[in-house]
């Protein structure tokens, strides 16, 4: 069976790379079309699909002519809002009446065309994978509407496989979220067939705009325990290095867009850095994670013991090099839970309820003596015991492991399917 994937961003490439495996594993083929920064072709897993047999990889500029793949990324620039808010702001409004939703047609007709053509050629069957597309998406969602409506047309499968792992129990948790109601953005995945989210928390989102029939829980591809055990043996050997220090902190930073309370965070890196014998690593977020304040204060990169941490060193490697991570809600934090390194869940810094905390109150830091305590008491005792163990396992069964264990087989019996056509 034949699949079509797009994949955009590193949160695209952490969780549908390991349904890509487990598919050509099945002993099925694929196209995968890299629509995101150039940069993100030389990623490890993408290193690591390339090699298999039965993948053909390219990234969309390399696909079209050079007039073509311009057309195509002017007019997706000037639909998504994040353009709107920039210094050329008046540029893009001027273009958008331009590029009037006619003149636009024609491009999103003619990359579709060829680009199921080129998959899918003298009318094959299979079916078309992108992540969830959301109406604030980056990208474009009048383009993949154009593309998913003609590959059903097609008869082909379209399928939205997850990009996250909902590690938000709470709503209102991005700058400008007042009102406790359906968030309309997640409406656009009512134009595939079928749309995957890893867990119930997930599902809330779009469940006033999917039935039962389109939307599927299947589990967490990213912290499936196949998928873990498969990464180990595939990332790059890690650039950190272990020193003497007693206990290895690692903080992980949301996007810029959530509301996190920065100032009580850099009061939180001065007063672990106080004590003696801990290294402190913070992590921007891949997307946008420079821009915060934190990563700017003169006073925290003074530190000696502090250490604010690049792009070119991954996740997996802090997660490896530390003793104990601190969570503002980030779904990385999920990978230490599963193999039982302790996690502090520290909603007091940020907008959100952390489903860590909902699973694990153990796990929650709720004032700045939480803080001092939880790093005292692991310097003094060890972290060994951390957990409520039937706690963690509660949380691995509801938000990892939907409906068992076999997460991936799970998700290529769904893409296979739909690839069946119709």
């Amino acid at each position: 069976m034949k699949a079509l994937f797009f994949l955009r961003h590193y949160n695209d490439i952490d969780h549908i790379t390991p349904v890509i495996a487990k598919w050509i594993e099945r002993g099925h083929v694929c196209d995968i079309v890299m629509i995101s920064k150039k940069r993100f072709d030389g990623d490890y897993r993408i290193e690591f699909l390339k090699k298999l047999e039965g993948v053909r990889i390219a990234h969309l500029r390399d696909l079209l002519s050079f007039v073509e793949f311009t057309k195509w990324r002017l007019q997706t620039i000037l639909l998504v809002r994040s353009s709107y808010r920039s210094f050329f702001a008046p540029l893009v409004k001027g273009l958008a009446r331009f590029y009037h939703a006619k003149r636009r047609k024609a491009t999103w007709l003619h990359t579709t065309r060829y680009l199921l053509e080129r998959s899918f050629p003298d009318g094959r069957k299979g079916v078309v994978v992108f992540d969830w597309i959301e109406r604030n998406s980056e990208i474009c969602v009048e383009w993949v509407e154009t593309l998913v409506g003609i590959a059903r047309n097609q008869g082909l499968g379209t399928v939205s496989l997850p990009h996250g792992d909902s590690p938000h129990a709470s709503q209102l948790i991005r700058h400008g979220e007042w009102q406790l109601k359906p968030d309309t953005s997640f409406s656009a995945a009512g134009i595939f067939d079928k749309v995957v989210v890893p867990n119930e928390l997930c599902a809330k989102r779009f469940r006033p705009f999917l039935d039962n029939q389109k939307l599927i829980v299947l589990g967490s591809p990213r912290y499936c325990e196949e998928w873990l055990a498969k990464l180990a043996t595939l990332m790059p050997s890690s650039p950190l290095k272990r020193s003497d220090s007693r206990l290895k902190v690692v903080i992980f930073l949301r996007k810029a867009n959530f509301t996190t309370f920065w100032e009580e965070v850099g009061e939180v890196v001065q007063l672990i850095a106080a004590f003696p014998d801990v290294e402190l690593a913070i992590k921007p977020h891949t997307r946008g994670g420079w821009k915060q304040s934190l990563t700017k204060d003169v006073a925290l990169r003074r530190l000696t013991n502090v250490t604010m941490v690049g792009d070119d060193i991954h996740s997996v490697h802090l997660l490896q090099w530390a003793d104990v991570i601190i969570d503002l809600a980030t779904s990385v934090a999920y990978e230490a839970i599963r193999t039982g390194k302790p996690v502090l869940a520290a909603d007091y810094l940020h907008a959100g309820r952390s489903a860590a905390a909902v699973y694990m109150p153990e796990t929650e830091l709720r004032c700045r003596d939480d803080v001092y305590k939880k790093i005292n008491e692991f310097l003094t005792n060890g972290y060994q015991s951390h957990y409520i163990e039937s706690h963690r396992q509660q949380f691995i069964k509801e938000m990892l492991d939907v409906p068992g264990i076999d997460v991936l087989p799970h998700y290529v019996t769904l893409l296979e399917s739909q690839a069946e056509g119709k």
